[in-house]
């Protein structure tokens, strides 16, 4: 049978008499630059463009994207004015695509699973459909919102 203890011991020794040489010849200042040197790579890493951070700040901009449509939906409730709808679908594509690819992402599908819902139920048709695509691909792009803007709608929205 293995005495595992007696072995570790052993080990623990012939350890410290590889490591204490060691220490010795790389002195004092060396051991602080490995230190400070291990600690900016921690830095650089987590303040570099990472899969973890980019992940975060997509799911971060895709929320903001996903306000910035309800803000614009209900701005349009709101204003109640007619002809006003194609300037707010690009208003919030707009302001949600402004914010990053996560932005961009929620106003595609919040903006496709609205007009597919839309044409089923609402009985508008395939051509206000494709009108209201048009403007949220207007505004996902970064076209100037403006151009859909009716005249006379308050300054307000």
């Amino acid at each position: 049978m293995w005495d595992f203890s007696v072995l570790m011991e052993e080990a623990a020794k012939n350890a410290q008499m590889q490591i204490s040489p060691l220490r010795v010849r790389l002195g004092q200042g060396t051991m602080r630059l490995c230190i400070c040197f291990v600690l900016l790579s921690i830095v650089l890493y987590a303040s570099a463009d990472n899969p973890f951070s980019s992940g975060i700040k997509f799911v971060r901009d895709a929320a903001g994207g996903a306000r910035d449509m309800w803000r614009a939906y209900r701005d349009m409730r709101e204003a109640n004015y007619i002809g006003a709808d194609k300037y707010f679908h690009a208003r919030g594509n707009y302001d949600a695509a402004r914010r990053g690819p996560g932005g961009a992402w929620a106003a595609k599908v919040i903006s496709d699973a609205r007009e597919g819902w839309q044409s089923r139920v609402s009985g508008r048709g395939a051509e206000d459909t494709r009108l209201d695509q048009e403007a949220n691909e207007w505004g996902r792009r970064g076209g100037d919102p403006n151009r859909f803007r009716p005249a006379g709608l308050p300054n307000k929205y």
